[in-house]
């Protein structure tokens, strides 16, 4: 059985090919990956997440508040951690004009890299890194069988590879 979900989704510009619907089957595919992943009964039993759709202005700004880093990037996530009573909280913030500039650039349909770009921003706030080597083998491997589950390529291999 899956963690139950909450999703709040917040357009700050508008985005009508990313409607909720969409988002929130994509946030429930991350969120059931990771609890079959880890096994019962799971390092949580909720999920409670805003999602945030955002230009460049806003993703740059927070980018830089929050990371020291000025410009804008593709999915950015504030992990809560789990509270006593199993619930894991988080925000992912995705910037689409950068969403749509890698999309084009890596000849990869929007909707998959936004996709992708959304269970990456999950797994974040579900506690997954990429820093060390292992931990990113780690989290790539279950982002891959996520979007696999999905229909959606592996996103790490080159296009035409």
């Amino acid at each position: 059985m899956s963690p139950d979900l909450s999703l709040a989704v917040q357009y700050a510009t508008p985005a009508p090919e990313l409607p909720r619907w969409r988002l929130r089957r994509w946030v429930g595919q991350a969120v059931a990956g990771v609890a079959a992943a880890a096994g019962a009964p799971g390092p949580f039993r909720a999920a409670a997440f805003t999602l945030r759709l955002v230009d460049a202005d806003e993703g740059r700004r927070l980018n830089r508040e929050f990371r020291q880093k000025d410009y804008a990037t593709n999915v950015l996530t504030f992990e809560y951690g789990v509270d006593p009573d199993g619930v894991a909280g988080g925000d992912i913030v995705l910037c689409l004009p950068v969403l749509y500039r890698e999309a084009a650039e890596q000849h990869k349909a929007v909707l998959d890299h936004a996709a992708h770009l959304t269970v990456h921003g999950v797994l974040h706030a579900l506690g997954y890194d990429h820093i060390a080597p292992d931990e990113a083998d780690e989290m790539e491997s279950l982002e891959v069988a996520i979007l696999r589950k999905m229909g959606i390529a592996d996103p790490y291999q080159a296009a035409g590879a």
